[in-house]
C-alpha cells in the first residue's frame, strides 16, 4: 500500500458524506491523518447517509496498511468559535497541519428551482456563510499554522460556475468568489512556502447528485447531466497527487480542471477510468499560477 503522505496531517471540511468523504477516504489511503469535519453525526439526522465518524471509520481501514487514519470532529463551519476550536485541537494533538481541503457549502434547499433570485428567499445568502466566509476563516486559522512551519496546501473545491452560469445568483458568485479567494492567497503565502489552488470539479456522483439525478434530472443544468460523472474519490486522489509533488509552488495561485490535473499526474478513477474535462462545454479557468503571470500588474 503506498504511503506517499505518510506522516502528514490533512483536514478535510465537509466530509460526512460526498466529495469530502472521498477526499478523506484517498488522503488516508495514501498515508495521512485526516480530520474530517461535518454536522451529521447519528445517521438519520440528514436525510442522505453519512456521518463524520463514518468517515473516519472508513479512513482508518483504507489506512490500516499506510498509516493513515481518521478523526471525527463534529463542526458547523457557520460557527467561527467551533472552527477556532477545531484548529485548536488540530495543534494541540498533531502541532502541524500539511493540507487543507475546503470543500463545506451548503446547498439551498431550492438551489434547482428555476427562478429568478428575487422570487427566492435571502436566507439563501447561507450559501455565502458556509462556502465563502467558511473557506476564508478555515484558511485563516490554517495559515496561522502553515507559515510558522513554512509548508502547506490550501486546497478550494470549486466549480466551472467561474465562469458558466449555473443554478443561480448566488451560487455562481460563491463559486467565483472562492476562485479569487484562492488565487490571492496563494499571492500573499508564497514567501512562505504555502501552496494554494483551486479545483474545478465536472459532475461528481455524490449521494446527493444521484439523488438529484434520479428525482429531478430535468432540473439541472444539461452540460453537466450530459457527463459520465466521476467518483468521489477521484478529485481526492489528485490532491493526494498534488500533496506530494515536490514542485507543487509552481502550480500555486491557479484554477485547475480536476480532470485535466489528473492526466498530467496520471490519476485515474477507482475503476481505472480517465476522467474527461469539459471546459469545450462549461468553460476555461481565469487564473494561471502566479510564477507563470504578472499578477501585481506591473
Amino acid at each position: 500500500m503506498s504511503s506517499a503522505l505518510a506522516g502528514k496531517v490533512a483536514l478535510v471540511t465537509g466530509a460526512s458524506r460526498g466529495i469530502g468523504k472521498g477526499i478523506a477516504l484517498a488522503l488516508a489511503e495514501q498515508g495521512a491523518t485526516v480530520y474530517i469535519t461535518g454536522r451529521t453525526v447519528k445517521e438519520g439526522d440528514y436525510y442522505l447517509p453519512g456521518t463524520v465518524g463514518g468517515t473516519a471509520a472508513e479512513c482508518a481501514a483504507r489506512g490500516k496498511d499506510s498509516g493513515g487514519k481518521g478523526v471525527a470532529v463534529a463542526c458547523d463551519h457557520g460557527d467561527d468559535k467551533a472552527v477556532a476550536r477545531l484548529f485548536e485541537q488540530i495543534r494541540r494533538e498533531q502541532g502541524r497541519l500539511d493540507i487543507l481541503v475546503n470543500n463545506a457549502f451548503t446547498l439551498s434547499n431550492d438551489l434547482l428551482e428555476p427562478q429568478g433570485f428575487w422570487e427566492k428567499p435571502l436566507s439563501n445568502l447561507e450559501m455565502w456563510e458556509v462556502g465563502v466566509k467558511s473557506n476564508y476563516v478555515a484558511a485563516w486559522h490554517a495559515a496561522r499554522i502553515m507559515v510558522p512551519q513554512k509548508s502547506g496546501l490550501i486546497v478550494a473545491i470549486c466549480g466551472y460556475t467561474g465562469v458558466t452560469y449555473t443554478y443561480g445568483v448566488i451560487f455562481g458568485t460563491a463559486k467565483s468568489a472562492v476562485d479569487r479567494m484562492s488565487r490571492d492567497m496563494a499571492i500573499e503565502l508564497e514567501p512562505y512556502n504555502i501552496a494554494s489552488v483551486s479545483l474545478w470539479q465536472g459532475l461528481t456522483l455524490t449521494e446527493k447528485a444521484q439523488h438529484n439525478l434520479a428525482k429531478m434530472a430535468s432540473k439541472m443544468t444539461g452540460s453537466i447531466t450530459g457527463q459520465a460523472g466521476s467518483s468521489v474519490e477521484h478529485p481526492g486522489r489528485v490532491i493526494a497527487a498534488m500533496a506530494a509533488d515536490p514542485n507543487i509552488m509552481a502550480r500555486s495561485g491557479a484554477t485547475y480542471i480536476t480532470a485535466e490535473l489528473a492526466d498530467e499526474y496520471g490519476v485515474t478513477d477507482i475503476d481505472g477510468r480517465r476522467i474527461q474535462s469539459v471546459r469545450g462545454k462549461r468553460g476555461v479557468p481565469l487564473w494561471g499560477p502566479i510564477r507563470e503571470n504578472d499578477y501585481r500588474g506591473k
